[in-house]
């Protein structure tokens, strides 16, 4: 089982990137969400992966950090929904919206990815309900960095995140950072000040 890789990222493509380990090249893929965050080509990138082994096949997919493989481990446990359609769903809808849309049934929400029909969107919400509460939403929630923030925050805090890991902070750095300026701003804080205040607390 490869747990994860870090490596050198040599090419990306619309739905994996190739990641040069001492030499080797593999092939992993991601989510579009995934990929976007990860970098530029020649920087140094660390990913998540499921090793996925059939009779015909080996294959690698790789995600930006642990909640994102824990969700995928969730949606392809439920029948019909394969790799390709468990990082469609990664895809349009981050870790914490996929698990509003699930505590609150909405399978319109889940029906946005590509090669999910209305029945199957319903047999994912359906089955996945008394399954999602055992991850997290997001970084942030572990350990209770942004305080009583609620789940209100939750989404602008992955909103957050995600801007710092595109402008190349590691996510334990972004995570900090974040949690740092939630604290300071208090509740219900624009994505614009969060964002500014967050970069202000990670340059320091």
């Amino acid at each position: 089982m490869i747990a994860h890789l870090k490596g050198l990222l040599s090419a990306t493509g619309a739905d994996h990137a190739v990641i040069d380990v001492g030499g080797v090249g593999y092939l992993v893929g991601m989510s579009t969400r995934s990929l976007a965050a990860l970098g530029a080509v020649g920087e140094a990138v660390m990913v998540h992966t499921e090793m996925l082994v059939a009779e015909d096949f080996i294959r690698l997919v790789g995600f930006g950090d642990e909640t994102e493989r824990d969700w995928f481990r969730l949606l392809t446990g439920v029948q019909g929904v394969g790799a390709r359609v468990a990082l469609a769903i990664l895809s349009v809808l981050d870790p914490t919206e996929l698990h509003r849309a699930i505590a609150a049934q909405d399978k319109a929400m889940v029906a946005r990815a590509n090669g999910v029909g209305p029945k199957l969107a319903e047999r994912i919400v359906r089955e996945l309900k008394d399954k999602a509460g055992l991850i997290a939403t997001s970084p942030l929630a572990i350990g209770g960095a942004a305080g009583g923030a609620g789940p209100a925050a939750s989404g602008l805090q992955a909103d957050a995140l995600a801007a710092l890991a595109s402008l190349g902070f590691r996510p334990g750095e972004a995570s900090a950072a974040v949690g740092a300026a939630l604290d300071e701003l208090g509740a219900a804080p624009s994505l614009d000040a969060l964002v500014r205040l967050a970069l202000r607390k990670a340059a320091k």
